[in-house]
């Protein structure tokens, strides 16, 4: 089950109550207070022009530090780039480093690459394309950027790629991005804008790449490849940075209470981000379905039962709505 999949929960816990709490996913619990007032209607009834994604690129750049925006390539989510790279980039040989999101397997695989999971950085120096995720889902592991800045151009000198999914980067502060710090050829990063500022229902994300790659994915995504709607706020968003320092001060305080209340039941501490917690617990199976029963989601892993993810509640009647589950 992917997380966020509260359909599937419904079904399979048919008597639990209403609403649901989901904290399968780790999307930011604290949503952007766009305004309604400024989604101009003719944000959606007219095609956006391309001036205007320009101005979002332009945007998303100065937000992630990049110093030249036609690098950054809007698209909506970043799971569409996660698609869209294996039918761009030719590939015999792929290696995704440890346990991570599945969808990079199962996108390199259905365009004909061999998939393999390695263990060691440096193992991703021998594949024609490496993938990351930086910081890791589920479990937070952590690569310095100067070390894929030092891959990525290793892998450049035999044009080969690497790509660094930083879905969950945003939190960890200043100098945790590759972004910045981009060599001129041998990677790609993806960023998501839905998980940072708890918006994923607006389908929007970004690669920062290299020119020929950048052109590569233009092309590919099409004139009109995100909306109206996520221009608009994406551009509202990335221009308040002030809300977005709050914000990151109050998940460290969420962070802090998750933690407590999960090791007060039993739970040890396996991986973080500033967006959830991996914890292990030897009835995991049963916490989940007795969670379930009260209408509270988070994310078993099938190949280790012994395993949930939890994301952050983001209230405090999400935090005793929780803590009361998990006291029964």
């Amino acid at each position: 089950m992917h997380g966020g999949n509260v359909e599937a929960a419904m079904r399979l816990f048919p008597q639990a109550p209403q609403p649901w709490l989901d904290l399968s996913t780790g999307i930011n619990p604290r949503a952007y207070p766009y305004a309604d007032a400024g989604l101009d209607k003719a944000a959606l009834t007219r095609l956006p022009a391309a001036e205007a994604i320009a101005a979002l690129e332009a945007a998303a750049a100065r937000f992630y530090g990049v110093p030249d925006a036609t690098c950054v390539v809007a698209a909506p989510g970043s799971q569409a780039l996660i698609q869209w790279l294996p039918r761009l980039v030719p590939a015999a040989r792929v290696g995704i480093l440890g346990f991570t999101y599945a969808e990079h397997a199962r996108s390199w695989r259905a365009c004909g690459a061999h998939v393999t999971s390695v263990d060691r950085l440096e193992e991703l120096a021998r594949m024609d394309v490496g993938v990351i995720v930086n910081p890791n889902n589920p479990d937070g592991r952590f690569v310095e950027p100067k070390d894929l800045r030092a891959l990525a151009e290793t892998m450049a000198a035999q044009r080969r790629l690497l790509v660094v999914d930083e879905a969950f980067v945003d939190f960890l502060g200043a100098g945790a991005s590759l972004a910045p710090i981009l060599p001129a050829e041998g990677a790609v990063v993806l960023r998501s804008f839905g998980k940072a500022f708890g918006l994923p229902g607006l389908r929007l994300g970004f690669a920062v790449a290299p020119p020929a790659y950048a052109i590569s994915l233009r092309a590919a995504l099409g004139p009109w490849a995100v909306g109206g709607s996520a221009i608009a706020i994406g551009l509202e968003a990335f221009g308040d940075p002030l809300w977005f320092s709050r914000i990151r001060e109050e998940l460290v305080a969420d962070a802090h209470i998750l933690e407590k209340m999960l090791a007060a039941v039993g739970f040890a501490c396996v991986g973080a981000t500033p967006l959830y917690r991996l914890v292990a617990h030897p009835e995991a199976a049963g916490i989940f379905d007795r969670l379930g029963r009260a209408g509270i989601l988070v994310r078993p892993f099938a190949h280790r039962p012994d395993w949930l993810r939890f994301a952050m509640p983001g209230s405090e009647a999400a935090c005793e709505r929780l803590q009361h589950a998990l006291a029964r």
